[in-house]
């Protein structure tokens, strides 16, 4: 057995801990001994004894249920502001001088119900286990501040108006618990271990358990009973929607809910503004013979139906546009032309995510065509279908992402019954009282709080508006054990009804390699379909699209929208997208690629924005947005792994952090798409010239539950999940 030294303390000097930080990984040197448990701090580090260390650094820095907490606090800091943003202007259909323009939005601190008015009250406060003893909500008051006009025209500022009570999660940004020491939690009735990420709403703990559902702004393309389509959902403030793009008879159309029948590709190309048939077919086709061969009788069917010019194309669209439902138009606006008509709904209904800005619709297009070319490729070659069932291609919801659009829905039905109230006073002939349109943001203050209540309390989403109706978003809290808590905290719902029998969706993926656990899963008629997140996954939230989009042409990427057709698909030409929609076009994809990486472990960027090269339609990916699921690895270089003994030894004497090794390169988040472009390592000596990365730990592939299982690798595959029942029940 190996000797073990007690490692020597650090030299004496200068170096604080936050100067210890700053430093480079090349400056580390000097700062250690240059021997740790009685060998080189160069020499291969030890996994046994030394490497899981990064696991428990991980858990204190992000925890299990850190991805709650974090969506939570985007929603109440940032969901919350773009919500009202989008949706900030109520006008009076009566009088459109008289108008509400709410400028900006807050929650508070968690209050009483009886006291919510009195911000400032020191006793207004309410602990969550106060809550728990007396049936109530454990939540904050919503508040706004707004403009509106008086009844001679002025403007007037309100400040600090409750507009309804948010539930507040444990442990979350607004929760009374946040930053308080354990020592602390004794005396306010609290678990210093209770991790938190549940609401408490009329005194039950109600959990917001991950929702599993499609990427969204991404292009899907399916088979379906022989019919060959690209689907997708765009996903903005103001709209939810989908678009399709199928395959009829041989001919290529758009389908779109808003429209009463499915318009040719050519004609909605044509009143984007692409005129010539040749530059048609170039932004489908490029210069591949198979493909203009299948595109031309597109062309043919345009020619057919007379539509040779722009104006005729908006026309044609613009006829066949449905009358909105939710349209907010006074009755006394003047009728839209079809061509008015057409230009709006191309603008902001029909792939929403994809902005048009000062009528230039050029990057719609090319949207458009990129679909329809995927329609294409998957006629030639059916392999080219995506697999709905693959990781990289789901999306997880989070609270905060399920809290956005019930809140939406119920921002906008209470913007619409401000409308009404006013319109009410308004067209009374006789008014004794001047109007007041403050008084009537208060009035319905009731409707945000007991949406938001009874949503979370019965666990039905029913938004009528975004034709949502799920039932069974939210469950008590099982406090069976406190391994049965984390584990619920951790379990992942499929919206895929469970009494069908389909293998499909129930088979394990290998794509869920280390990202969901392969043993937690229930038995019965929902195994497969609830799943468990792994030990070391994270969930994102979104990040900032503008930096990246800056460091796309930092690296010499060509901005798309000056690229022809035939230029698109050349030999060796890649499309680069952001977040689904392409915005450059590069020549050396893979000296991008590691440009990009290079810039993302520097910190340059978000630690957790992704980016893999997708060879089969030669496009490289960029993913910044929220719900993907991600995991750490250590980076190899030159047939080494980065994380050698001597960061380790920094790890375990406290000067650093998990996070230090995300910001010096070491480590870094891969998501399942990226996982496709690397070539990872279970243990150290598997290494060789060709690996990327390297595990941190093998049993991080399992979940908190599972985990716990003696040999899991010496067991049926059955056992394991009867094991984690019984874990969960009497541990």
């Amino acid at each position: 057995m190996e000797t073990q030294h007690d490692p020597q303390p650090e030299k004496a000097g200068n170096h604080s801990k936050k100067s210890r930080h700053a430093h480079g990984a090349d400056d580390m040197e000097p700062l250690l001994e240059p021997f740790y448990y009685g060998k080189s701090l160069t020499d291969p580090i030890d996994t046994a004894r030394d490497k899981w260390n990064l696991l428990p650094a991980f858990l204190k820095v992000k925890g299990l249920i850190k991805q709650h907490t974090d969506s939570y606090n985007y929603f109440i800091e940032t969901d919350l502001r773009n919500i009202v943003k989008a949706n900030a202007i109520v006008h009076s259909d009566a009088d459109p001088r008289m108008f509400i323009r709410f400028t900006d939005i807050r929650v508070g601190t968690p209050t009483r119900v009886n006291e919510s008015a009195d911000m400032h009250h020191k006793t207004a406060r309410v602990t969550p286990n106060e809550c728990r003893l007396r049936d109530l909500t454990y939540a904050a008051p919503i508040l706004v501040d707004f403009d509106h006009t008086n009844h001679s025209g002025t403007m007037q500022r309100s400040k600090d108006v409750c507009i309804g009570r948010m539930p507040v999660m444990l442990r979350s940004a607004r929760c009374v618990l946040t930053g308080r020491p354990n020592s602390e939690m004794g005396l306010l009735n609290e678990c210093a271990i209770d991790p938190g990420g549940y609401f408490i709403v009329r005194g039950q703990e109600k959990v917001i358990l991950v929702q599993e559902q499609l990427s969204k702004n991404r292009v899907i393309v399916e088979s379906m009973k022989g019919v060959i389509q690209a689907s997708v959902t765009s996903h903005t403030a103001n709209v939810k929607t989908k678009t399709y793009v199928l395959l009829k008879k041989d001919q290529l159309f758009l389908k779109h809910n808003s429209l009463n029948e499915d318009i040719p590709i050519v004609i909605l190309l044509r009143s984007m503004g692409i005129q010539s048939d040749q530059e048609l077919l170039n932004l489908v086709a490029g210069g591949d013979e198979n493909y203009q061969d299948e595109f031309v009788v597109n062309l043919e069917e345009a020619h057919r139906l007379d539509v040779f010019t722009q104006e005729q194309a908006l026309d044609y669209i613009g006829s066949r546009v449905k009358a909105d439902r939710f349209g907010g138009a006074s009755y006394s606006a003047p009728k839209k032309s079809y061509r008015q008509q057409a230009v709006e709904k191309l603008a902001n209904t029909i792939i929403p995510h994809v902005e048009v800005k000062d009528l230039d619709f050029k990057p719609k297009a090319l949207y458009i065509s990129f679909m329809a070319r995927r329609v294409l490729m998957a006629k030639k070659n059916p392999k080219a279908v995506d697999d709905r069932d693959y990781v990289g291609n789901k999306r997880l919801e989070l609270a905060g992402s399920m809290l956005a659009l019930l809140f939406e829905d119920l921002f906008k039905d209470f913007n619409r019954m401000i409308r009404t109230s006013i319109d009410k006073v308004l067209k009374k002939p006789n008014r004794t009282q001047p109007v007041n349109l403050s008084v009537h943001v208060t009035q319905h203050e009731f409707r945000i709080t007991q949406g938001l209540e009874r949503a979370i309390s019965s666990g039905n989403w029913t938004l009528k508006r975004f034709r949502m109706d799920r039932a069974g978003v939210t469950h008590v809290l099982s406090r069976l054990s406190y391994i049965s808590a984390l584990g619920m905290m951790t379990r992942i719902t499929s919206q895929f009804e469970k009494t069908r029998k389909v293998s499909g969706p129930r088979a394990l993926q290998p794509s869920q390699f280390g990202m969901l656990c392969l043993c937690d899963t229930p038995e019965g008629e929902a195994c497969g379909l609830v799943k468990n997140l792994a030990l070391m996954t994270h969930i994102t939230t979104a990040d900032e699209d503008d930096p990246v989009r800056k460091l796309v042409f930092v690296l010499g990427a060509e901005d798309i929208a000056s690229a022809g057709g035939m230029e698109l698909y050349t030999d060796g030409a890649h499309i680069i997208f952001l977040n689904g929609t392409p915005i450059a076009l590069t020549k050396e994809p893979k000296r991008f690629l590691d440009g990009f990486r290079r810039f993302r472990r520097m910190g340059r960027i978000s630690e957790f924005v992704s980016i893999n090269i997708n060879h089969s339609h030669n496009g490289v990916h960029i993913a910044s947005d929220e719900g993907r699921i991600c995991r750490p690895l250590i980076v190899v270089e030159n047939g080494r792994s980065k994380v050698t003994a001597r960061y380790l030894e920094s790890l375990r004497r406290g000067t650093l952090e998990f996070d230090d090794f995300l910001s010096r390169g070491l480590v870094e988040y891969l998501d399942v798409n990226e996982e496709n472009d690397t070539n990872m390592a279970i243990y150290e000596s598997d290494i060789d010239n060709f690996t990327t990365h390297l595990e941190i730990e093998p049993f991080t592939v399992l979940g908190a539950v599972a985990g716990l299982i003696p040999y899991p690798h010496n067991n049926q595959s059955p056992r394991n999940v009867y094991q984690v029942c019984i874990i969960r029940s009497f541990r």
